[in-house]
């Protein structure tokens, strides 16, 4: 808990007792392990090294304590707790949001916080049980699962290719306007089984992946995008995939990933199953 409100008084706040009854709870565990967990000061608190390196399991004991409470509670149905999920914003918006009233229907004691990023978040620091990518992974502290593949597309409207013509090679995309997502000057592609970056031009770059996406629907130019971003587009006929012949799309996944995998909470499970079968769908 107070790693999540960053104080001691907020943190006794949430759970009914006094900042000092916190304070000792936390020297207390402290002097246990024989480790510092939280740099205080007057101002703030953060986690030390031995504190990041803890607090997974920390957040297991607890949550294991719980779900073993609620096997003899008759009152209890469903998954329980608090669920904070992290996932980009354009596959959060499309494919999680939809899936989450249906979600906390059939688990009335199940609670919500879901975060919007196309930055990668530090889930441990930050207390999520859960994060959603589809860039690939780099952090290997985190635990992983592969839910889908999600193949990059090069894509652009009708509109557009009707204008400009539909590029054959690689080398053809320097004479294209190129939408790109900001800080990300090169696209990524199979070439002889080896990724090879292409750096590109073009007039618009924009922070998320709704922006590039209406540009791209608009016809002001070719964007490289996920299959997940743009499959409604791709069936609704209002962007076209386009194939190179000298270059294949890199080959993505939607992950899963997780502080630890050791007792995953009920409510990670149920959401990661409802996840699963709606992108099935």
């Amino acid at each position: 808990m107070v790693t999540q409100t960053r104080s001691l008084t907020q943190a006794a706040r949430r759970l009914n007792t006094t900042p000092m009854t916190v304070s000792r709870r936390l020297a207390s565990l402290e002097e246990d392990l024989g480790v510092r967990l939280l740099h205080r000061t007057t101002r703030a608190i953060a986690l030390t090294d031995e504190g990041e390196e803890f607090l997974p399991y920390a957040k297991t004991l607890t949550e294991t304590e719980q779900s073993a409470r609620n096997l003899f509670s008759p009152n209890k149905q469903g998954a329980t707790g608090q669920l904070r999920i992290t996932a980009p914003s354009g596959f959060g918006r499309r494919t999680i949001i939809p899936l989450l009233p249906a979600l906390m229907a059939e688990n009335p004691e199940l609670k919500i916080d879901f975060q919007l990023s196309d930055n990668v978040t530090d889930i441990v620091g930050l207390g999520y049980d859960v994060a959603i990518r589809i860039a690939p992974l780099r952090d290997s502290r985190l635990v992983a699962q592969r839910l889908a593949d999600n193949p990059r597309v090069l894509c652009a409207s009708p509109d557009y290719l009707a204008r400009f013509g539909t590029p054959k090679l690689l080398a053809d995309l320097h004479q294209h306007n190129c939408l790109r997502l900001s800080g990300v000057p090169q696209w990524s592609f199979i070439v002889d089984d080896h990724i090879s970056s292409v750096s590109v031009e073009g007039r618009f770059s924009g922070s998320n992946v709704e922006g590039v996406r209406t540009l791209c629907v608009a016809g002001s130019g070719i964007a490289q995008l996920s299959a997940w971003d743009v499959q409604q587009e791709l069936a609704a006929g209002e962007l076209t995939e386009i194939t190179l012949r000298d270059a294949q799309p890199q080959l993505l996944g939607v992950w899963a990933l997780f502080p630890t995998a050791r007792h995953l909470p009920t409510r990670v499970t149920v959401f990661l199953n409802a996840l699963k079968q709606a992108m099935a769908r």
